[in-house]
């Protein structure tokens, strides 16, 4: 770790010959996906590379230095992913997806026409929602802000976006079932 505090590349590359399948393996069950994970790994590598002159061999094993700097990565990326949902979340092949799978549909992919039909059935929806629900949601899910950069946006408490956020996207889910044509299913027990 002296070696790479100096900068030294090769030190860095016997780290990762070292640590590299050991990090893979625990990004890999934290993530699932396998881009996520390569780019976990190799952002944990970075951090090792950036943070090598904190470690002290006198309080910690290089493998449990390793370990807590993934940690904390693997924590960081979550967490940011929790407060900026996916900006496709609204997409309308997921909306199709889930349409399909509520219905119990077996058809996995939507022709053109009927993302557009999804497509504008999304915006109807949200024009249907209170300005504040409406505008939380556009931002956090479609502009990509975290929910405490909308509240500063709108110079409201965190609380306020938050409860604004979770009642519009109830709303969203109770009118996808009404306009989806599938009234049964609000009540019917499914997840």
């Amino acid at each position: 770790m002296q070696r790479v505090a100096a900068s030294d590349e090769a030190a860095l590359e016997e780290l990762y010959a070292r640590f590299g399948v050991l990090v893979f393996q625990t990004a890999r069950q934290v993530l699932g996906s396998r881009s996520e994970t390569d780019d976990a790994v190799q952002e944990v590598f970075v951090r090792l590379w950036r943070t090598a002159d904190r470690f002290d061999p006198n309080r910690a094993k290089l493998v449990t230095w390793v370990m807590l700097i993934t940690r904390r990565h693997l924590i960081d990326r979550l967490r940011r992913q929790a407060v900026r949902p996916d900006r496709m979340a609204f997409d309308e092949t997921r909306m199709d997806t889930d349409a399909i799978r509520r219905s119990g549909g077996g058809v996995g992919v939507a022709s053109a026409g009927e993302s557009d039909e999804s497509r504008e059935r999304l915006l109807r929806q949200l024009a249907r929602l209170p300005e504040l629900q409406r505008t939380v949601i556009e931002r956090a899910y479609l502009q990509g802000f975290s929910l405490r950069e909308i509240a500063g946006q709108l110079d409201a408490p965190l609380g306020t976006v938050k409860s604004a956020l979770s009642r519009g996207l109830a709303r969203l889910r109770e009118l996808e079932g009404i306009e989806g044509g599938n009234g049964a299913e609000r009540g019917g027990g499914r997840a």
